[in-house]
């Protein structure tokens, strides 16, 4: 990367940052291109115009960074973790501690779809539930899901996953929220042994 690049890049993190940082102490309103030269420390206007034609533009790009950073830190947890029922408790503990420790990001993303500005967003959403599907279904076919449907069961997961920030705002415990959203999904979702048959050799073995 040339040192112009490099510039580019670091001009645009900035604007981003203090854009964030606006949307989630002040709201969607109030984070105008005035408000982010005055809060990230720029001198005129043009210095954000010349990236971002438009704060539709500007918002879009927020929410790629933040969408970015949430793929980033899951990728990071996931890499060594296997089986389903793992994999399911990972990624709900994994998304419960990312929502708790960039609660700025998470609040400027809010606001933004709140206010009509999906971007990117939708997207990722369709796509964080398929990946969930997709892992229902790859623990059915293991054997210790339980028959259900992957899509609703994923939906069900990533709604109680995203209804995590208002209640850590108030002070919650992350670590709490994310042990009875494991919990209560485990149960739900795992395959129960219910009884003992014999098998054909006269030993014994569990059925589902």
């Amino acid at each position: 990367m040339s040192s112009r690049q490099a510039a580019t890049a670091a001009r645009k993190e900035q604007i981003i940052s203090a854009a964030i940082t606006l949307l989630a102490e002040r709201g969607y309103r109030a984070t105008t291109f005035e408000a982010i030269c005055d809060e990230a420390g720029l001198s005129s206007k043009r210095l954000i115009t010349y990236h971002f034609s438009s704060k539709d533009e500007l918002f879009t790009a927020v929410t790629e960074q933040i969408v970015a950073d949430g793929e980033t830190w899951m990728r990071l947890a996931l890499e060594s973790v296997e089986g389903a029922r793992d994999l399911l408790a990972t990624v709900i503990r994994a998304n419960v501690a990312f929502i708790a420790g960039h609660s700025r990001q998470v609040q400027a993303l809010r606001q933004i779809l709140l206010n009509g500005g999906l971007g990117d967003w939708e997207r990722h959403h369709l796509e964080s539930l398929r990946q969930l599907a997709r892992l229902f279904v790859k623990g059915q076919r293991d054997g210790v899901f339980r028959a259900f449907d992957p899509q609703v069961m994923a939906a069900a997961v990533r709604a109680s996953i995203d209804g995590a920030a208002p209640l850590l705002s108030t002070g919650l415990d992350p670590g709490v929220y994310a042990n009875e959203l494991v919990e209560l999904f485990d149960r739900g979702t795992r395959a129960e042994f219910r009884d003992i048959e014999p098998a054909h050799d006269g030993s014994r073995r569990e059925s589902r």
